[in-house]
């Protein structure tokens, strides 16, 4: 079966005033369709189709299909990542973010100086170490996404200026300051936390 373009969680309008509607409109409908039609057409008649996309991304026979495969997969977490309702940290993630990073403040000025020195287009990361069992954060160029790895996500936060640019031209300072105060959604990143420790 081909890919779908996951429906958004919430209405299109509903970021404003971080993220505006002609934002997640372009975003979502030109970018992240435009990489489900491309992973689809990069698959067809091969031994990926009917893969998942966890499976095309780490089996991908050449960079064109893991880029595209894997922008399919970032942007999923990414809108998930965000929501429009108010959003508090839960106690076991609270407690981790203390021992990672030292306070909520200082997560979110670590999270904000690697997403600001990550130079050009890619994503930064709210990882779980599996082998420390500690929380990081970790960013990626272009679109590499840590499937594979150690470091297991429970957010995302795209510093493509495609997620930006419209509403905050080069502002990604900005960019970044709003989304951290006002539109993370904690509650996912805690149940792929649950799911991380029951899996383990």
């Amino acid at each position: 079966m081909a890919f779908e373009l996951k429906k958004l969680p919430y209405p299109k309008s509903a970021l404003e005033p971080v993220i505006s509607e002609r934002t997640v409109s372009y975003h979502y409908d030109k970018h992240h369709a435009g990489y489900v039609a491309k992973t689809n057409q990069a698959i067809a008649g091969t031994e990926l189709a009917g893969a998942t996309l966890e499976q095309v991304i780490q089996k991908a026979p050449d960079e064109a299909t893991y880029n595209v495969a894997a922008q399919v997969w970032n942007h999923d977490l990414y809108w998930q990542s965000l929501t429009p309702e108010p959003c508090k940290v839960g106690a076991e993630l609270a407690g981790l973010i203390k021992d990672g990073f030292g306070s909520q403040s200082a997560f979110e000025e670590q999270f904000k100086h690697a997403a600001l020195n990550q130079f050009g287009s890619g994503w930064v990361w709210l990882a779980l170490d599996q082998q420390s069992d500690k929380l990081v954060i970790h960013s990626t160029t272009d679109a590499v996404c840590p499937l594979g790895s150690e470091l297991k996500p429970l957010l995302t936060l795209d510093v493509w200026e495609h997620a930006y640019y419209l509403d905050y031209q080069n502002d990604r300072a900005g960019y970044v300051e709003k989304v951290l105060e006002r539109l993370i959604n904690w509650e996912t990143a805690a149940s792929r936390l649950t799911r991380l420790k029951r899996a383990a």
